[in-house]
């Protein structure tokens, strides 16, 4: 009976979410535009193409298209044709906006019902960019490993140094990840460093987490099938992307760690010069709406940041979980690792994954 009361409750977002959008759209228009909006591939992707963007599409006779990458292929995409701009609307995680904006990438967001919504915390110096997401970075382990080995979850970002994991650890490359590099940066905390220095995480890293690590990756793309393998135990990763991974069966968990996971937003904005101003701007007014965020959470495990949005079914632990971890959270200091983020790349790759 729950179950069938949750797929009514699902199918009528989906209408609402439909009926709303015609009444704010003011019907379509004779010629199919298309807008193109980068963002990560994969479930995101998926949970949008299927049950956001029809509605919206539908309402103004446009056509959304997903350009995939990571945030650091997004921006250097917007960056190599920000005259004239490939893209529409792009999602990027938070401190790679924080770069976008500083680029002059994109626009201010016009003043909407659905952005005077969001948290405050979610909303950009300026209103230039505004997250559409919540998220944090913390640990994920392979349960099933775990289990066969009598192993207790971990409980500290100091576990990825454990010897037990020697060649069990899989960790994402700092230069390209936001994983690997908020792994990194309270691995360095930890350690006496602070996001301004991050001399005691390069020198510790090499006789602590380093000689564990199997593999370093671009993306986390890979971390399914590295589970499925039994190659990969322990990583840095978000509670929604290992909800995401359960839902397909892969035997994975998640873990606060007790130093706390790191904040990591998914934040949309409207690119500076685009083709398609006043649509770019609808597109993104859309996305922070209760009812367009509700089915992301709904089938992309996307935790909103705009507080009306319904919550349903199994979401409804999810979020409580989600916002009882926020607690403890740390938030970083994005304008000194901005600053100084080329060169611990380039020592990075130098030094660590050689």
């Amino acid at each position: 009976m729950k179950a069938h009361r949750q797929v009514r409750h699902q199918g009528l977002i989906a209408t609402t979410l439909a009926t709303a959008v015609l009444l704010a759209g003011g019907g379509a228009q004779a010629e199919t535009k298309t807008l193109y909006i980068g963002m990560n591939g994969g479930t995101m992707e998926k949970a949008y193409t299927q049950y956001v963007f029809p509605a919206f599409e539908k309402t103004h006779g446009v056509k959304v298209v997903v350009v995939p990458g990571t945030s650091s292929d997004i921006l250097a995409k917007a960056q190599a044709s920000r005259d004239k701009p490939q893209m529409h609307v792009m999602f990027l995680d938070d401190g790679v906006m924080v770069r976008a904006m500083g680029m002059g990438l994109c626009d201010k967001l016009r003043p909407s019902e659905s952005l005077s919504q969001i948290f405050p915390a979610a909303r950009f110096k300026g209103d230039l960019a505004a997250g559409v997401s919540l998220g944090m970075t913390g640990l994920a382990y392979n349960k099933k490993m775990f289990t066969e080995k009598g192993w207790a979850a971990p409980t500290s970002w100091m576990d990825l140094a454990a010897p037990k994991y020697k060649g069990k650890v899989v960790f994402q490359s700092m230069p390209s990840s936001s994983f690997g590099l908020h792994g990194f940066l309270m691995f360095n905390r930890i350690q006496g460093g602070s996001d301004k220095n991050v001399e005691p995480g390069f020198k510790a890293w090499s006789t602590t987490i380093g000689p564990n690590v199997l593999e370093y990756i671009p993306s986390s793309a890979k971390l399914s099938e590295m589970v499925q393998t039994g190659e990969a135990a322990i990583f840095p990763l978000t509670p929604t992307t290992v909800a995401a991974m359960k839902s397909k069966g892969v035997p994975v968990e998640y873990a606060q760690p007790k130093e706390g996971s790191v904040v990591l937003m998914t934040g949309e904005c409207v690119i500076a010069k685009n083709s398609e101003p006043e649509l770019a701007q609808k597109l993104a007014e859309f996305l922070l709406s209760p009812l367009a965020q509700a089915n992301v959470l709904q089938f992309g495990n996307q935790i909103p940041t705009n507080p009306k949005a319904p919550v349903i079914g199994d979401s409804v632990e999810q979020v409580a979980q989600i916002n009882k971890w926020m607690k403890n959270a740390v938030t970083l200091d994005w304008d000194s690792i901005n600053a100084n983020r080329p060169a611990w790349n380039t020592r990075w790759n130098k030094t660590i994954e050689r």
